[in-house]
């Protein structure tokens, strides 16, 4: 009668414990690729954008993408930002196991004498124990793990952030492309036509070879650089549609029209003093390396003796029964846990190596960016200076072409130049511009506007 309840706790106690128990899921493999259609399948959530500036953009694909039109695309459906969102999960799990305490221990052990006297029984030995020093170790784990899971956080963060860039770079050069594009067609329906009537006069020997030879070279050369441009415009194009997660062939129109902010090298500079406390990668190092000293000081305790706490029920065989307690000590004799002190110290050694070398690349990058901006607004101003008196050249030689007062070859000559010149204006302008999503990237934020 007395056992009656006792079994019907402990059954009571399992069934709870089994219900507490995960129970699995399949999830079986994929058997063929994910790569959407095209950008108008991907279903823009704002609650998958944890960049501020990015979020408050109102997503309009009417008319085309802009340039942060095609960011968000890639934050919302970038096959390896999916990948860095798993890992965070990953790690938050990681600090919910932490932060969990120790389970005790049960041992039970019975024994059944061999030759069984009349006053004889079974003996039992029941103990419950608990390792005090992973009790002590719970507060150091819970806070790395905590720590860690922000830094997950923060690292993707940062990714979204390094995407955005990659995205913004493929556009511009896809943009500056297509007006590249157009005026080396210039170029070189300029080159065959002067081609073919040097050819032509050659043919009717009119003009030498040394006449001809120029202008098929120019022709060639402008071909080859067509060649360069489209192979390059199809690898940015498969690169593009890879980061937003579309099958190759997808179009993705985008708008040619688009801005970025001037640079105020004041505004800049005062952000990269601030650098340590607004970019996510450095902000996820810090926590790294405060997770890592956690680590350190738990490893540390472990040099101390470490102990268990236990209390025992027992029954010999006569039936005399007993209780107790016992503790289990681990004396620090020869490993006294150096080894783990030596590799948590190194670990924090190294990681505070990693962010001070992060650090100094991100203010020399922004140095470089800054000298090289200055180089390339004046050499643009030249050059646009030149392409203004170019432009005014070519349009007095043209009114004396149709009079009849120049030949057809110092028209072209000086049709040639001004297409060169244009060339060399939009290669400038793309290097800037490409510069500029870079400086974006390493100050972590929205480039401080040129205030009036």
């Amino acid at each position: 009668m007395h056992a009656f309840p006792a079994r019907t706790g402990l059954a009571a106690a399992l069934l709870a414990m089994l219900a507490a128990c995960a129970s699995y899921q399949p999830r079986p493999l994929a058997t063929g690729p994910s790569l959407l259609p095209g950008y108008a399948d991907i279903a823009v959530e704002r609650g998958q954008i944890d960049l501020p500036e990015l979020a408050a953009h109102p997503f309009d694909a009417s008319a085309g993408l802009g340039m942060d039109d095609v960011a968000i695309l890639a934050v919302v459906n970038n096959p390896d930002l999916r990948l860095a969102r798993a890992d965070a999960r990953i790690a938050h799990a990681q600090a919910f196991a932490a932060g969990l305490l120790p389970d005790p221990q049960v041992a039970l052990t019975r024994d059944f004498p061999s030759n069984p006297q009349t006053s004889s029984t079974s003996a039992f030995n029941l103990n419950l124990s608990q390792d005090i020093n992973a009790l002590i170790r719970r507060h150091f784990d819970s806070s790395a793990g905590r720590l860690e899971a922000r830094r997950s956080d923060l690292n993707l963060l940062w990714q979204e952030w390094q995407l955005v860039a990659r995205s913004r770079m493929l556009y511009v050069r896809l943009v500056q492309g297509q007006r590249l594009e157009a005026v080396l067609q210039k170029n070189r329906a300029l080159f065959n036509d002067r081609y073919q009537r040097t050819q032509a006069a050659l043919d009717r020997g009119l003009l030498t070879l040394d006449a001809v030879t120029p202008n098929l070279t120019a022709l060639q050369d402008v071909d080859r650089q067509l060649r360069d441009l489209e192979r390059q415009r199809s690898a940015d194009r498969h690169e593009l549609n890879a980061l937003l997660g579309l099958v190759p062939e997808a179009p993705v129109p985008l708008k040619v029209a688009y801005a970025l902010p001037a640079i105020d090298e004041a505004q800049v500079l005062a952000a990269l003093a601030d650098l340590p406390r607004r970019r996510a990668d450095l902000l996820a190092l810090q926590r790294g390396y405060q997770a890592e000293d956690r680590r350190y000081r738990a490893a540390l305790w472990g040099q101390f003796p470490s102990f268990s706490v236990g209390f025992t029920r027992a029954r010999d065989t006569s039936g005399l029964y007993t209780s107790g307690f016992g503790i289990t000590l681990t004396l620090p004799i020869f490993n006294a846990n150096r080894g783990n002190i030596a590799i948590e110290e190194a670990t924090r050694d190294k990681l505070r190596q990693d962010y001070q070398n992060r650090l100094n690349t991100a203010v020399g990058d922004v140095h470089r960016i800054l000298a090289e901006q200055r180089i390339n607004a004046r050499q643009l101003q030249e050059v646009m200076q030149g392409l203004d008196a170019l432009e005014r050249a070519a349009d007095k030689a043209g009114q004396a072409f149709r009079a009849r007062q120049i030949d057809a070859l110092s028209f072209a000559n000086l049709q040639a130049s001004l297409l060169s010149k244009q060339v060399e204006a939009i290669n400038l302008q793309q290097s800037m511009l490409l510069q500029r999503v870079a400086l974006q990237a390493l100050l972590g934020g929205a480039l401080p506007a040129q205030s009036d």
